[in-house]
């Protein structure tokens, strides 16, 4: 699995590659709205470059896939988010992110500490649009497009990434089962380290509600599981789900581009000034 800065490397180049397809199509709307997704995914690639640690310490040992670079018990809360979110890829509500970042990393998280976080970020960017490199979002809901109820983005996310459609919990859950178990395979098959007992359990709770993920005769002994085995059966369910669920959050974010200004687009539309998609059919 790749670190939060490749991912980010990765969504930097295919950000470039769509501006330059929308452009060459003569969407010009598309083009300015995926230059602003470059644009905050490229700050929060530049805050990912300075907030390494710059201890003289003995570097951690590597947990689960996870570089050393990527600990730091000091980091405030929204950071630790950050990084738990940016290894799920998916939007997350808080009891998920703290297993995610107990299981991954260093330093202390509360479901708590994320209560008033979402409204923090929020006053944050009206103050000063842009000044952060990158926000805590909201997910959005498909037909209103506005803040689905405890569930965290990131704002260098694309729109389609953010939106949550009828299926989207569902191939969020087995994406994130994907991500957690790919972790802990690169621990295991590449530098030889043994996963986090938090590791083990939080891959134990995914594959407990997917079909074919648990081996036989495991009943309740985590270490028993076969990573590769959770990614197998995870793919072969989304297999399932995927394309009827990109298509919804895909209609969804072309009336967010055209209905809803930047703020909005990250942080939700007001209920009253929303219509239901299907009413705009």
């Amino acid at each position: 699995m790749s670190d939060p800065l490749d991912a980010l490397e990765k969504s930097i180049s295919s950000l470039r590659r769509a501006i330059r397809a929308a452009s060459a199509a003569g969407d010009s709307e598309r083009a300015g709205e995926l230059r602003a997704q470059l644009r905050r995914a490229e700050r929060a690639w530049d805050a990912l470059i300075d907030t390494g640690d710059p201890a003289p310490a003995p570097p951690p040992r590597a947990v689960a896939g996870v570089p050393p670079a990527a600990f730091g018990s000091q980091l405030p809360a929204r950071e630790h988010v950050h990084r738990a979110l940016m290894l799920l890829g998916t939007p997350a509500a808080p009891k998920l992110i703290v297993g995610v970042h107990e299981a991954f990393f260093l330093g202390e998280l509360s479901a708590s500490k994320l209560s008033s976080l979402r409204r923090d970020e929020m006053r944050s960017y009206e103050s000063s649009p842009g000044a952060r490199p990158y926000y805590l979002c909201p997910a959005l809901a498909h037909d209103l497009l506005t803040p689905a109820r405890a569930l965290i983005t990131i704002s260098t996310w694309t729109l389609e990434q953010r939106i949550i459609g009828p299926l989207s919990p569902r191939v969020d859950f087995l994406t994130g089962a994907i991500r957690v178990a790919e972790a802990i395979h690169t621990s295991t098959t590449s530098t030889g380290s043994e996963p986090r007992p938090a590791a083990l359990r939080l891959l134990w709770r995914f594959a407990a509600n997917i079909p074919d993920a648990m081996p036989r005769g495991a009943h309740g002994h985590e270490s028993a599981l076969d990573p590769q085995q959770v990614i197998d059966a995870a793919r072969a369910e989304l297999d399932v789900h995927l394309d009827a669920d990109r298509a919804t959050r895909a209609e969804a974010s072309r009336q967010a581009r055209t209905s809803l200004g930047e703020a909005q687009q990250l942080f939700g539309a007001p209920p009253q000034n929303v219509t239901p998609l299907r009413a705009r059919a």
